[in-house]
Formats: C-alpha cells, sequence, structure tokens
C-alpha cells in the first residue's frame, strides 16, 4: 500500500484552523469539498480518501479536528467504520456527509447513536451551489465551536466567573425526570442509559431535537438502548413509571392533569423563542408546574440555550438539574448555559449522571 502523505497548505490565518479529513468515494465530491473548505480560513483539508481503511491507517498516524465522512464507501462502509474512527481520533467530531442518509432514517439515527455529531446531506452531483457552500460551513463552524459564533462580541463587557452550582435542598423524592438534548445528543444518550443500573421508579420525558421524520427511529433505536419502556409521546398518555416518553419532532411535551387528576401529556405546537420545535424548556416548565420540588432535569450536549429557563422554572419550584460536563460534550451550548446560570447541581459526563440522580432523589426522600 502507498504510504499516505498529509495535504499541506498555507495555512497563516492568526485564528484556528480546524484540520479536516474528507472520506468519500467519489473524487468529484471530494476535490468539491477541499475547494469549499479551503476557501474559509477556519478550514484547512490535510487529506482527502475514498475508503474507510485508508482513512483509519491516516488517522493512525496524523490527527485531525473534523472527519466529514460518506456513508457509503467501497469494502467497509462508513457507518461500520464510525466506531473505529471515533476510537482512533476521540478528539475529532464525525460528520456524516451523505445523499444516501436522508432524515428521518434508520441509517441516520443509527450514525448519531455510534457518535456521529451531525448529518449532512450531500447533494447530487452537479448541486453544489454557492448555497450549499455557505451552508456547510457555517454548520461545520457550529458543530466544532457550539453556539459562541452565533453570539456578538462585547468586548467591553467584563469576563466573570459562572455562578456557583446550585444546591437542591427540597425534602421530595425524585417524581419526575425530564431529559433535554441536541448535537451529539443520541450518543450522550447512549451513554447516559447504560449507566442506568436499576429503574428509577419514576416517568422520564425526553426532548431531543430531531426532525419530525427521525422520531419513531429514533425511539426504536432508544428502546435498544435500555431496559425501559421507550414510545413516542401521544396526546392524553397517562404516565407511567420508568417509562421514556420522547417528544415527536413537531410538538412539544408538556403535561396536565385530566378530570381524575392523572398526570397525562399534552403536546403543543408553538415554537420557542429560540425557534426550537420540539422545545426543553416547555417541557421542563411543565415539569415543575405539576411536580414542584419532586421534578429533575438533566441537559445534555447541545447547541443554543434551550433548556435554560426551564431548568430555572425547576429549580425555583425546587426541584433540580444536573448538566453533562464540557469535556464530554460535542457542544456545550445547551449544559454550559444551565452551568453559566449558575442551575446546575452537578456538571458529570453521561456514564454517571444516572447514578448521581438515583442517589440524589433517594437522598431527598
Amino acid at each position: 500500500m502507498n504510504a499516505i502523505v498529509p495535504i499541506l497548505h498555507n495555512t497563516a490565518a492568526a485564528v484556528p484552523v480546524a484540520r479536516v479529513l474528507v472520506v468519500d468515494d467519489s473524487v468529484v465530491v471530494r476535490t468539491v469539498i477541499e475547494r469549499i473548505l479551503n476557501s474559509d480560513p477556519a478550514f484547512t483539508v490535510v487529506q482527502k480518501i475514498n475508503n474507510a481503511e485508508q482513512a483509519l491507517h491516516y488517522l493512525a498516524e496524523f490527527s485531525v479536528d473534523l472527519v466529514l465522512l460518506d456513508i457509503e464507501l467501497p469494502g467497509q462502509s462508513g457507518l461500520a467504520a464510525l466506531p473505529a474512527i471515533l476510537q482512533a481520533c476521540p478528539r475529532a467530531r464525525v460528520a456524516i456527509l451523505s445523499g444516501n442518509c436522508e432524515a428521518g432514517s434508520a441509517v441516520a439515527v443509527q450514525a448519531l447513536a455510534l457518535g456521529a455529531s451531525d448529518i449532512l446531506s450531500k447533494p447530487h452531483s452537479g448541486s453544489f451551489g454557492e448555497q450549499f457552500s455557505q451552508a456547510l460551513i457555517e454548520r461545520l463552524k457550529r458543530l466544532l465551536h457550539g453556539n459562541l459564533l452565533a453570539l456578538p462580541e462585547r468586548e467591553t463587557e467584563p469576563q466573570r466567573p459562572p455562578p456557583p452550582m446550585a444546591v437542591a435542598s427540597a425534602a421530595l423524592p425524585l417524581a419526575c425526570l425530564g431529559i433535554g438534548a441536541s448535537t451529539g445528543g443520541i450518543h450522550a444518550l447512549n451513554l447516559l442509559f447504560a449507566g442506568l443500573s436499576e429503574p428509577l421508579g419514576v416517568p422520564i420525558l425526553l426532548t431531543q431535537h430531531l426532525p419530525a421524520s427521525f422520531t419513531l427511529y429514533f425511539a426504536q433505536q432508544l428502546a435498544l438502548m435500555t431496559s425501559l419502556k421507550v414510545k413516542v409521546a401521544e396526546q392524553g398518555d397517562v404516565l407511567e413509571p420508568d417509562t421514556v416518553y420522547v417528544a415527536p419532532g413537531d410538538a412539544n411535551l408538556r403535561l396536565r392533569r385530566d378530570l381524575r387528576r392523572r398526570i397525562c401529556v399534552q403536546l403543543t405546537p408553538e415554537r420557542t423563542p429560540s425557534g426550537n420545535l420540539p422545545g426543553v424548556d416547555p417541557m421542563f416548565s411543565s415539569i415543575a408546574q405539576i411536580y414542584g420540588a419532586g421534578g429533575a432535569g438533566i441537559v445534555l450536549t447541545g447547541m443554543g440555550r434551550d433548556g435554560t429557563a426551564g431548568a430555572r422554572d425547576i429549580v425555583a419550584a425546587g426541584g433540580w438539574i444536573v448538566a453533562q460536563d464540557e469535556a464530554s460534550s460535542v457542544v456545550w451550548g445547551m449544559p454550559g448555559a444551565i452551568a453559566s446560570a449558575g442551575l446546575s447541581c452537578a456538571l458529570l459526563e453521561p456514564r454517571t449522571i444516572m447514578a448521581f440522580v438515583a442517589r440524589q432523589g433517594k437522598i431527598r426522600s
């Protein structure tokens, strides 16, 4: 096998440059993606490879910040190679760039569950226009740097340390758990539920930012991660313990009491002020309203601040919030906002969160 020599580019820009590996079986696609990314000083394509085996050989010698990976490759598929790629370069983000990994497909959800940070749709041959170029660069910048790129610079405002973490002091036992996640969340959820050694005995509400077409496949994938019952939430569902209710992609997951005072699912169609649907904020706020100090929330990796306003309601009602730590997050936007607001009682990696939740719930009882 011929030795792989990295492509060298002039990267004299003062800003940090993301090193990108492009893995695609089409020489046209590889060339176009290289041209698009190298036109922006934030990126440099260090190598273009047409199969997974050579990609792994390259990553054994060289580090990258981002891998753009096609699904359909000669020999081993991109999906089959994804775990090995993540292991070979654990600090890199892997984005699936494929024309055969449509939103809502089982393959797309499986890729996210295996650890892909994002799914990007590859245009058909000849459709790589200016609009795609701009969208690709913006999407990858947000993936690598989180929500910071969307925030205006305020050089005159002094940097202040984050507030201390909230301390849960109410005496009620855990009665309901809400989980919110976005970019990188499916992989984090896999680790989260792997850390659940025994049922908590409470209903679990879950809002993961996904299009509506993903929801069913996502719920099916989630059911493979846990022994708990998993279902896509439907209007009027009566909450049961040790059941995970997944917010559908086109509605917020809220709660209400029916005429018999049972706690039921209420689905609402409005977007949050930040444009999310489903939103973590409405779910958390509803948990606070119905369960008071018996409510708790987990905020996992994701862009933006969704969940912060709802977490504030939970804490104000006497409940508590756990956020994913920065080191294990794909994007520390959502959990970082929770931490900066002083709303989290712990910052943990996903695999240890459920054990903490179980202990915290028993302590409060």
